[in-house]
């Protein structure tokens, strides 16, 4: 009896050492885990970029647009680069634009554009940085131009240079009524539009 009692105690004994053991080695693997691997201002910027990408929509490589304005001209628009918008998907943000306006008179409008955005609900469109738009024998340059299909305007702003066979033109907008097929040229600030036009 006397026997089974210390085999007993050596084997509580042996038990117990090995709960021990067990519990010290994993306390001491948490806390190595613990351990920083990365800095907390690395760790802010990658949580930062994680943040903005998931805002971001997702990116498309040369995507092409098609369809008709609201006045029944066709256009296509072509894009190097697109991003949606996550928020509002119906809103493309566009790099390295060509774009080509089908008038139903048989002239076309080509625009090229450094970015842009595209909105395919309402069909507006805005062109920006180092435009160039070429109508017929017309040359156009500028840093904005916005086109309103639901008002059937294009207006073009920002350093306005604008070249054909009769001369040369610098403003500061022009508004074009696709509809009406009408061209308005203004200056701000009581400036004057600077035209040198060969009336021959």
């Amino acid at each position: 009896m006397n026997r089974k009692k210390k085999l007993r105690i050596i084997q509580l004994s042996l038990l117990l050492i090995s709960l021990l053991i067990l519990v010290f080695s994993y306390s001491n693997r948490f806390k190595f885990s613990d351990k920083t691997i990365i800095s907390k201002e690395i760790q802010k910027k990658v949580d930062q970029q994680l943040l903005n990408e998931s805002n971001e929509g997702d990116t498309f490589y040369n995507i092409s647009f098609s369809g008709l304005d609201l006045s029944g001209n066709r256009y296509i628009l072509n894009a190097v680069e697109a991003k949606n918008d996550k928020i509002k998907p119906e809103i493309i943000y566009m790099k390295e634009i060509d774009a080509i306006f089908y008038f139903k008179d048989g002239t076309n409008l080509k625009i090229f554009a450094n970015k842009g955005v595209y909105n395919n609900k309402s069909l507006n469109m805005v062109f920006e940085k180092n435009i160039e738009a070429f109508y017929e024998n017309s040359t156009l340059l500028a840093q904005k131009a916005e086109f309103s299909n639901s008002e059937g305007l294009l207006i073009v702003s920002n350093q306005i240079r604008f070249k054909d066979q009769k001369g040369l033109l610098t403003a500061d907008k022009l508004l074009f009524d696709l509809k009406k097929q009408t061209l308005n040229i203004s200056a701000f600030e009581n400036k004057k539009v600077n035209a040198n036009i060969d009336l021959k």
